[in-house]
């Protein structure tokens, strides 16, 4: 009897070993191993790992261009400015060359001159100041040398002593004036 039972523990012991087996051979079928698991992750770790190193050289690059748009643009903002002004400069050397000038021919070669200075200013948006007699004193735009008594309302131009300029929207020098006293 004693027999028997231990067969049958024998047979439940290998019953139980074969359902082991069995379901250890039928997980890696519906489940993948831990060991699979370690490699698709380390697989995915690397995958993300290069994304991230290209996305950083990408930002570093741009960066790095920036910087350089930054550069070229501090060093070579005067050159339109720069392209216009040398026709101007041509003209007052040529002026110089003359051998006989006349008066006439000074004062055409000065207007001249003038013009091609006039037409480089608003091409690079170099803007006048110039206030007229009666305008509202505008402390902006405006530097009041002196007040003086006039029949205008007080705080106005009287007179401007020197153009002002602008660039853009930013003031480069303003209009020297003198300005009506109060009464």
């Amino acid at each position: 009897m004693q027999d028997q039972e231990n067969q049958e523990v024998s047979n439940q012991s290998e019953a139980a070993d074969a359902a082991a087996a069995a379901a250890a051979q039928a997980a890696p079928a519906n489940e993948p191993g831990l060991e699979e698991q370690l490699s698709a992750t380390e697989a995915k770790l690397a995958e993300m790992h290069d994304a991230f190193m290209r996305a950083k050289a990408e930002a570093d690059n741009i960066r790095r261009r920036a910087q350089e748009d930054v550069s070229k643009a501090h060093k070579f903002a005067i050159e339109s400015f720069a392209e216009a002004m040398v026709p101007v400069r041509d003209s007052l050397e040529m002026a110089l060359k003359v051998e006989a000038p006349t008066v006439e021919s000074i004062k055409e070669g000065v207007e001249m001159t003038l013009k091609q200075l006039t037409a480089a200013f608003e091409k690079n948006r170099l803007v006048e100041v110039m206030p007229q007699p009666g305008d509202k004193l505008d402390p902006n735009k405006h530097q009041a040398v002196a007040v003086v008594p006039s029949d205008q309302e007080a705080n106005t131009v009287v007179a401007v002593l020197q153009k002002g300029y602008m660039i853009a929207d930013r003031l480069l020098r303003p209009a020297i004036v003198t300005a009506a006293a109060p009464k």
